[in-house]
Formats: structure tokens, sequence, C-alpha cells
């Protein structure tokens, strides 16, 4: 690939890729409020927190880069299913993440999943662009 291509490719998925990373850093503050509010208030162990946290961070990323980001109108059903794969991965990486560095190494637990989530943001924009909503018709939203 050449860098004409590359720089081509960036510049036509700018404007997706900074909604896409809005919706990421809104869900990195819900991310690490619900982990620290789970780890500190309700008493859970960073891993534990980390489980439970996920669950609710799915939803609210599947939905605004499904209908902002990534705008798409189709049926959900095949782009849950990829996006769970995906969510899958990351959730692995998270708690393995949290386990080496946290417990094994001791390094704060807020630090190891800001770290986490900071090094897969670029494979999971990816991965959404050209897998999880890839070839589907575009809705008229415009916003939320």
């Amino acid at each position: 690939m050449t860098i004409e291509r590359i720089f081509s490719y960036v510049m036509s998925a700018r404007r997706q890729f900074a909604k896409y990373v809005f919706v990421g850093l809104t869900g990195v503050v819900l991310d690490m409020g619900s982990l620290i509010f789970l780890k500190e208030t309700a008493g859970l162990t960073p891993i534990l927190a980390v489980v439970i946290n996920q669950v609710f961070l799915l939803s609210y990323n599947f939905t605004l880069n499904k209908y902002w980001s990534f705008r798409s109108g189709a049926m959900p059903s095949t782009q849950l299913a990829r996006y769970l794969v995906v969510a899958g991965a990351n959730y692995g990486c998270s708690v393995l993440a949290m386990y080496v560095f946290y417990h094994v190494y001791g390094f704060d637990y807020r630090m190891v999943r800001l770290l986490t989530i900071a090094a897969l943001v670029g494979c999971n924009f990816l991965l959404y662009k050209h897998w999880v909503y890839s070839g589907e018709t575009k809705t008229g939203i415009t916003g939320i």
C-alpha cells in the first residue's frame, strides 16, 4: 500500500473515526466511573468490577457506534454477533491485562484499564469499520 493510498484512506475515515473516538471517550468515562465505583464503593475486586462493568458498556458502545459512528441501518443480528466476537476478544484482553499487571506486577488498576483501552482503539476501529458494520445500508441519522 502506498503512502498516498494510506493518506487517502485516513482522510476519508477521519470524521467517522472522530465519532468513534467520541463514543469511546464517553465510554471510558462510564467505564472508569463504574470500575472505581464497583471497586471502591461496592468493595469488589478489580477483576470482578471489570467483568460487571463490561456488560453495561457493551450495550452503550454497540448502539452509539451502530447508529451514529458507522450509521448502519441494517438489522443488527449479524452485526451484534460480530460485535460480540470483538467484544469477547476485548474482554479477554481486559481481564488478562488486569490479572497480569495488577495482580502479578502490582500496577494501579486504573492505569491498567486505561492502557488496555488505549491499546485496543485502532484495532477495534478497523474491525468495526470493515467487519462489524461493513457493507450495510446507511441510515439518515446525522446525530444524537
